[in-house]
């Protein structure tokens, strides 16, 4: 299928067509490993985890690769380091351990390639030396800064002027830079902090500023100009402005990537999701609550570009639609077609709404008897990363609060049937009442081949 995808950079759609179909390439910007990744981290990981589908889907599996990066030095990882009286190393590795567990829940695929910064200190040292022989930075102080009035192109993603970026950017406004829009690219390490001998004839130990570090590892990993580079809407300025600054002079190229894709913000009921309001979610916490291919389903109903809204309201029915899939799909065939309407979807932009919209036909189909439509159900959803769960699996997850005993309810269900039989309508409506209560949902069902009553359960939310 051919694919169109919106480019950040000349703000149209186009039809995608790679630098090399036997390598496509794509890059997107992963977690500072410092803290729980939250669920505005989430979106862009399973944005991109789809599209890494669609590409694989596309031009074969063995002929894409996908880098997504780890930040294991940075000013927050050293003050959590601090604050929690543990070495740098011990907690980035306990928080990429937790970010690997968290979106493996979500139903998202390994990248090809996942670079830890530390591991490319040369490389941003080799790009340090490159750019300040070139004219494009300068050391000042023991630091290495990017100039950014050598690039007359600068601001071309976000499309404004460096007048407009100047007014509007919160910058460090330092005495040894010759523009107040020059950004760190190496600087001196302090006490305590992670260091490695400084490029460019400085004296001391230093360590890399965060852009630069991106475009080390994209470079290391896709080369000079790849296809595609990703992230959220708000790394667009500065991060991704400087990225393509530092690299395109660096390596004297007209673009970075010729791709560049940005998911939108997220907010948590309609308000923005901050710390102070009481609304900040991590994944892991969700994941208490919520199945992760639940959360998946409520955030690929909102098109990738669009904002997003995340609500109870939103993955509750999420849930409830993959109840009712699962279960229409239990039996289903393996190796279905996947729907042409789906993939047109998808194909457009990541479209994921109305991919959505045609999943849901299918399931219409399912529910009148087609076993042609529940397989492509099944294998359509597994395009976008649903229905991964054996049935078994789905029907198993509770809550991670959940105080029930299982075995208890089970009774329950039991003395109830019975008194449906006896025609105790009282004493079954009671049950089910002390049931509701305990958060406990029921659901009858007539088994197709007795003819009686099969009651199921699940949680209340």
């Amino acid at each position: 299928m051919s694919l169109t995808l919106y480019n950040t950079l000349t703000r149209k759609k186009e039809a995608f067509e790679p630098i090399d179909p036997g390598n496509v390439r794509m890059y997107v910007c992963g977690p500072t490993v410092y803290d729980y990744a939250h669920i505005g981290n989430a979106r862009p990981v399973i944005v991109f985890d789809l599209l890494f589908r669609v590409l694989r889907r596309t031009y074969g599996a063995e002929h894409v690769t996908y880098v997504r990066n780890i930040t294991d030095v940075d000013d927050k990882i050293n003050q959590r380091a601090a604050e929690e009286g543990v070495s740098i190393r011990d907690l980035t590795e306990r928080t990429a351990k937790q970010f690997h567990d968290d979106i493996a829940a979500l139903g998202v695929l390994k990248p090809t390639v996942e670079p830890r910064a530390t591991e490319h200190i040369e490389e941003m040292k080799a790009l340090c030396e490159a750019l300040v022989e070139k004219g494009h930075a300068y050391v000042a102080e023991g630091h290495v800064l990017f100039d950014v009035a050598s690039m007359k192109e600068y601001g071309q993603l976000s499309n404004r002027s460096v007048e407009e970026m100047e007014a509007g950017a919160r910058v460090e406004v330092a005495p040894y830079k010759k523009g107040p829009m020059d950004f760190v690219l190496w600087k001196p390490s302090k006490e305590g902090e992670p260091g490695w001998p400084s490029p460019c004839g400085i004296e001391g130990d230093g360590r890399p500023g965060w852009h630069i570090e991106c475009s080390a590892m994209a470079g290391r990993h896709l080369g000079k100009v790849f296809d595609i580079h990703g992230g959220g809407i708000d790394l667009t300025f500065p991060h991704h402005e400087n990225e393509i600054a530092q690299s395109r002079c660096a390596h004297g190229t007209d673009v970075m990537a010729r791709v560049w894709m940005h998911n939108g913000f997220l907010q948590v009921e309609g308000e923005k999701m901050s710390k102070s309001l009481g609304n900040f979610i991590t994944i892991h916490d969700l994941l208490k609550d919520w199945p992760g291919e639940a959360v998946r389903l409520a955030m690929l109903s909102t098109h990738y570009r669009q904002p997003f809204n995340w609500t109870e309201k939103g993955v509750g029915e999420a849930k409830r639609i993959l109840d009712h899939w699962q279960e229409l799909t239990k039996d289903a065939a393996p190796n279905g077609a996947i729907c042409a309407d789906v993939l047109a979807a998808l194909a457009d932009d990541l479209n994921t709404p109305k991919a959505v919209t045609a999943l849901h036909e299918l399931r219409t189909s399912a529910a009148h008897g087609s076993a042609e439509a529940a397989a492509c159900l099944r294998a359509s959803a597994n395009l976008m990363g649903l229905l991964q769960v054996s049935h078994s699996d789905w029907a198993a997850w509770r809550p991670a609060d959940l105080d029930l005993d299982e075995a208890e309810i089970g009774r329950l269900i039991t003395a109830r049937l019975d008194a449906r039989k006896d025609k105790n309508w009282a004493e079954a409506d009671r049950i089910r009442d002390e049931l509701a209560a305990k958060g406990v949902q029921l659901k009858d069902a007539k088994d197709p081949e007795t003819g009686q009553i099969v009651t199921t359960w699940d949680v209340a939310r």
